[in-house]
């Protein structure tokens, strides 16, 4: 029985000195292999295998799929269903796949029904928030523009554009009188393409950004020979390419190796730590989004409604194609729908308020400057919040 809201904070304190249950969620299983071991996305996925009901399958809501001969096939590329391989899939599967051609394509993969439900407590009911949204997008996405995307390519284009320029530079003049111009500037550059690109994980970094971004590197290289078979089965020569940076520095400004090898750490260190000022600030990090521990909305909440109740949009970066490409904008949207390019968002956008007014879904709007302070009021934050307290403070705002 779910406590009252008055009673919520000091129930959800115990649970976390217990350990035996999810804080938020205390119907679901404490994750299998979290306080031990290598404590690594590797285990992460380890644990699920253990939690999920998939029987050695993928699984998708109540049912269990034999995806093996779709692996080569898949549009999405092969690693995503090699690394998921015994788990359940379905929050990544409603998210990323908008055709409702894809389900039925399921239907030749079917094996049987799972026996365990799912530990998982969000809902993908035909008529709820999500699902009803889904069907709205993928009609719009036939009467959007054809070259929308365009406007991204012409953003990441020219990031990468002001990276070869440095690299040019860097033949011309000795690199040791450009050290500090290259490690700003192609910083800045690498760390806003990379944050459109949205491909890499999130990285935190802190003052001590050399020393720890070359011990997590280093344990998280290690960790991959010590997984039997994981380098064979998850690297190859694309791997590499990140590397072809330090090496047109070194073959391009004549520079000992040594010192490009230190130049090149600090344009990632720098880049990490601007990635992680942009990451932390876009839309989580606030004292009225929903954290672990705080009291959700229901036990049972639908997928979509409760990403909204996980972050605040930011109503200044929204309204600037730059902005929402590089930092993250349209945050609601793209944590709906993943795939989509960021430069498509902004005409889903007057639908998707229509559907939240609709459904009447918690969805709420800050600023840049508001989120800002909101990352600092988090980390002061000491107590649990209700779901109570969360919707006054949203009528309030």
């Amino acid at each position: 029985m779910t406590p009252k809201a008055n009673e919520w904070s000091a129930v959800a304190q115990k649970r976390v000195l217990e350990k035996k249950t999810h804080v938020s969620f205390p119907q679901l299983k404490y994750p299998s292999l979290r306080d031990s071991g290598f404590k690594d996305p590797v285990q992460w996925l380890a644990g699920k295998v253990l939690d999920d009901g998939a029987e050695g399958l993928w699984r998708i809501h109540d049912k269990l799929y034999d995806l093996t001969s779709f692996i080569k096939k898949h549009p999405g590329g092969e690693e995503w269903l090699e690394l998921t391989k015994g788990t359940d899939i379905t929050e990544a599967f409603e998210s990323h796949h908008l055709k409702p051609s894809t389900e039925k394509l399921l239907d030749k993969f079917y094996i049987k029904d799972a026996v365990t439900p799912r530990n998982s407590p969000f809902t993908f009911k035909e008529d709820g928030f999500y699902r009803t949204l889904k069907r709205l997008v993928y009609e719009e996405l036939k009467r959007i523009p054809k070259d929308a995307n365009k406007t991204s390519d012409r953003i990441t284009d020219g990031l990468f554009i002001v990276l070869l320029c440095c690299s040019s530079l860097a033949s011309w003049v000795t690199v040791y009188w450009l050290s500090v111009l290259w490690c700003v500037v192609a910083a800045v550059s690498l760390a806003l393409l990379t944050v459109t690109c949205h491909n890499f994980i999130h990285r935190r970094t802190n003052w001590r950004m050399f020393l720890f971004n070359m011990s997590m590197w280093s344990y998280r290289f290690l960790s991959v020979f010590l997984r039997r078979g994981f380098f064979k089965a998850h690297y190859g020569w694309h791997d590499a390419i990140g590397f072809t940076l330090p090496f047109i520095m070194w073959l391009t400004s004549g520079a000992p190796f040594l010192h490009v090898v230190y130049t090149w750490m600090w344009i990632n260190c720098t880049g990490s730590l601007l990635f992680f000022l942009i990451a932390v600030n876009a839309a989580h990090h606030h004292p009225d989004a929903i954290k672990d521990g705080d009291q959700p909305s229901t036990e049972t909440p639908d997928w979509g409604e409760h990403q909204l109740e996980a972050l605040l949009d930011r109503k200044d970066v929204n309204s600037n194609s730059f902005g929402v490409a590089t930092l993250f904008g349209d945050h609601a949207l793209h944590h709906m729908f993943p795939t989509l390019d960021h430069a498509v968002l902004k005409y889903l956008h007057p639908i998707f308020i229509e559907h939240c007014k609709l459904f009447e879904a918690n969805y709420r709007v800050s600023t840049q400057f508001k989120m800002v302070v909101g990352q600092f009021e988090e980390v002061m934050r000491t107590r649990f919040q209700t779901s109570d307290e969360r919707k006054i403070k949203s009528l309030r705002d």
